[in-house]
């Protein structure tokens, strides 16, 4: 994985010239300075205590790469230091368990000598989830979950499977076929996040409107926690009180470790048709995509780009910089057992709705291209940052008759505070009752500018009675707003579990909780 940008470097790929010339005269964005190399980052030296006790529990390594390598997660700024050689964030030494156990006597060790633990899956945070503070600390690690990556067990029975957190999202689904299973869980961080990742920051991923999000299809965890182990979830819905597995999923490590999950799964789709559908607004396509949601009729896949994604390309990432026809582009992806006729009826029953509300099929090609392209956007970012544009996403959830309002509220806040930038949104996620924004900006504004703007419109978010983040999490960039979302009794109540939990404070100091 690029130390520097996101995935593998072998994919980067420079932008057509006509687009940096676009992003010259209508962003104003220069070229930036060369990235440093790794041996020029700028690291503090490591003094952490007790390195004899870890190492006598499992493996630790202190070497520069390792550390680097483990420094922050993918979120725009945290790539910008990153290029700078800024590497003031990483961590003393890097702490690889291979079992529950080891876990836990790591997880003592670091109590007993205050050490700062940040859980490390694929390090794909982008709202600066593995940024801790130190203050207070004798040091900082981060606990790498990659060795406990086994698929424990399938039970074909129940349809469900047991694994360990550091398995990564391709080998699972690698593992699981093997049964004819899938999670059909595939966020755009799919090459590199982890299950456990993806429990933690409760993912959605881009078939959640047949799937579900990750949060959804959690059975059961084993967690890991200074106070001790946890066992959640021995039936698929009880009623023995508060459901302690929502205590859990989202916490971002700052509870504790998971060191197990039971997941729900499903079937292989024999059959998977992608096609694309073109509507003359985005108010349009979100009256058909609530429409669907709430005459039971969502397909697998369900998206909606605005005009001005759809216009520069985004709509399908394989491309940009010309959709061309105007409107908005929708995709809608569906699966079946073989493309039975009870399947032809429903997806025929969701075209008529989508007709309905006005929209053209554009047939496969749309779909096809999306489908192809579907974990392109990171790598999309990497090149705009090499051109010297500021490009991040945020993304936020609401209930329909909202919709429009926090939508305004976000584009408005962006545009009042980065002069001109261009702003782009779909939404991805789709509910009976409410839907997701996700908004892509590009900015020639450095990275000052873009965390002032950020804050401004986590505030605006607020105002606008949207939730801080729909999937992408708290870390540190949506504390204080979450704090707000929540109240001051909620700020109390996670407080007084994070003090049961964790006494010492060690779990991802500075993260989620308020």
């Amino acid at each position: 994985m690029n130390w520097q940008g996101w995935g593998d470097p072998a994919k980067a790929r420079e932008l057509p010239e006509p687009i940096v010339k676009l992003l010259h005269d209508l962003l104003g964005v220069r070229p930036p300075v060369a990235p440093v190399a790794m041996e020029q980052v700028r690291l503090a030296e490591p003094g952490l205590p007790a390195l004899d006790e870890l190492r006598a529990i499992t493996r630790v390594s202190t070497d520069r790469e390792a550390r680097v390598r483990h420094t922050r997660g993918k979120s725009t700024p945290d790539l910008m230091r990153m290029l700078a050689g800024d590497g003031s964030d990483a961590p003393d030494a890097v702490v690889s368990p291979g079992s529950h156990d080891e876990v836990l006597a790591v997880l003592r060790v670091c109590a007993a000598e205050r050490i700062a633990v940040v859980p490390f899956g694929g390090g794909t945070s982008v709202v600066g989830g593995l940024a801790p503070e130190r203050e207070g600390f004798a040091g900082v690690i981060a606990l790498d979950l990659a060795r406990l990556d086994r698929l424990i067990c399938v039970d074909a029975d129940s349809m469900v499977a047991v694994f360990e957190p550091g398995v990564r999202a391709p080998e699972a689904e690698r593992m699981l076929g093997e049964h004819g299973l899938t999670l059909g869980h595939f966020p755009q961080s799919f090459e590199y996040a982890t299950l456990g990742g993806f429990a933690a920051a409760r993912s959605s991923g881009q078939a959640s409107a047949g799937y579900g999000r990750f949060d959804d299809m959690v059975v059961g965890l084993t967690v890991a926690t200074p106070g001790g182990t946890l066992e959640l979830g021995r039936a698929p819905r009880s009623a023995a009180g508060p459901d302690l597995r929502q205590l859990v999923l989202g916490s971002e490590g700052a509870f504790g470790v998971i060191t197990s999950l039971r997941l729900r799964v499903r079937r292989v789709p024999a059959v998977q048709e992608y096609e694309g559908w073109r509507f003359a607004a985005f108010q349009d396509g979100a009256a058909a995509m609530r429409s669907l949601a709430q005459r039971g009729l969502l397909p697998a896949v369900l998206r909606l780009s605005d005009e001005t994604e759809t216009m520069i390309g985004l709509a399908k990432p394989e491309s940009i910089g010309g959709g061309g026809e105007g409107g908005c582009l929708a995709i809608a992806g569906f699966e079946g057992s073989s493309g039975t006729p009870a399947d032809r009826a429903r997806w025929e029953a969701t075209r008529a709705v989508l007709a309905e509300h006005g929209g053209a099929c554009l047939g496969e090609e749309p779909g096809q291209a999306w489908a192809h392209g579907r974990f392109s956007a990171p790598y999309l970012r990497d090149s705009l940052l090499a051109a010297g544009a500021t490009v991040e996403t945020l993304e936020t959830a609401t209930f329909w008759s909202n919709l429009p309002r926090l939508y305004d509220a976000v584009r408005l806040t962006l545009l009042a505070a980065l002069g001109n930038p261009l702003v782009m949104c779909h939404i991805s996620h789709v509910y009976e009752t409410g839907a997701s924004l996700y908004f892509t900006v590009v900015t020639s504004a450095g990275l000052e500018t873009w965390e002032a703007a950020k804050r401004q419109v986590n505030a605006a978010i607020v105002g606008a009675d949207g939730t801080i983040s729909h999937h992408h999490g708290v870390g540190r960039d949506h504390r204080e707003a979450y704090a707000e979302e929540i109240g001051p009794l909620g700020v109390e109540i996670l407080r007084a579990v994070k003090e049961r939990l964790d006494p010492a404070g060690i779990l991802n100091p500075g993260v989620l909780i308020p």
